[in-house]
């Protein structure tokens, strides 16, 4: 299977996930089970965010299985960067709960 048509399952299939996760704790909010729903919907909201990492974590792994270096090792910058923007946002005073 080449990169496009993988890349296209993941984000449709993750979309469709993440979308089915905040219908599924709308639902449940609204039906008196907030705490449980509220939950829910956070983890749809959270694939929502993950889904491009995941992007670029599928395409290091097809680069690097394809043999193509160069833009192998640019996909890991790119990810690096996302992780170390990760990093630094959770170490930050504002962000740390209180």
């Amino acid at each position: 299977m080449n990169m496009e048509r993988l890349l296209a399952v993941l984000l449709r299939y993750g979309a469709w996930l993440a979308s089915l996760a905040i219908g599924i704790g709308l639902v449940l909010a609204l039906t008196g089970s907030m705490p449980a729903g509220m939950r829910i919907i956070t983890i749809g909201i959270g694939l929502f965010i993950l889904l491009p990492s995941l992007r670029v974590l599928l395409m290091l792994a097809v680069f690097v299985r394809e043999r193509d270096y160069r833009f192998g090792l640019i996909a890991a910058l790119v990810l690096a960067i996302i992780v170390l923007g990760l990093v630094v946002g959770m170490h930050t005073p504002e962000a740390r709960p209180a």
